[in-house]
């Protein structure tokens, strides 16, 4: 079905094409509305299970409680919490044109922010990971979204590798450490 706008994946995966073969380039960024209802994100997902009297700290493994650094002094906030300020505090920050003024290029000073946050954002995955793993594997499976970040902050040295919990990447970040590709 050519014309359906929709391509099928290996797995049998349907994913909707933002833009269909023939697309002019005037309407190349008018993409179909979607309901916020339709939406995945990883707040939405993880609010089905993750709340504040089951998941009173932002906890990982047993090793670390986070603190979260959306209030003047940081402070414990239960997972769901911590998630939703981190994504808040992430968005403000990456919309600052104080600190991110091009969306070209960053400023040098920049980066390390750009490094705290990815590490916060590496914490929800990390939470869903080991204290919902049902759920993460399935959204993980359609989306690859800690898969894809993985990559992200180790292409750009974002992250340490020793902060990376979740094994979802060994053998790829085994790989961009000693140097080689993935093909």
């Amino acid at each position: 079905r050519p014309d359906s706008g929709t391509m099928v994946m290996a797995e049998g995966t349907a994913v909707l094409r933002r833009n269909r073969p023939g697309t002019k380039a005037q309407d190349f960024y008018n993409w179909p509305d979607e309901s916020f209802d339709e939406m995945d994100s990883t707040l939405a997902v993880q609010q089905s299970e993750c709340h504040p009297d089951t998941c009173t700290q932002m906890t990982a493994t047993e090793q670390w409680i986070f603190l979260c650094a959306a209030h003047k002094t940081p402070k414990e906030c239960p997972a769901i919490d911590y998630t939703r300020h981190t994504l808040d505090g992430a968005a403000c920050l990456l919309n600052s044109n104080k600190y991110f003024p091009s969306r070209v290029s960053i400023k040098e000073s920049s980066v390390a922010k750009l490094g705290s946050v990815c590490r916060r954002i590496y914490r929800i995955f990390s939470h869903a990971y080991f204290h919902h793993r049902q759920i993460f594997d399935e959204y993980e499976n359609e989306t690859f979204l800690c898969h894809r970040f993985t990559k992200f902050v180790m292409k750009y040295n974002l992250m340490s590798k020793d902060n990376l919990i979740v094994p979802i990447l060994e053998e790829e970040v085994q790989n961009s450490v000693s140097g080689e590709s993935e093909a």
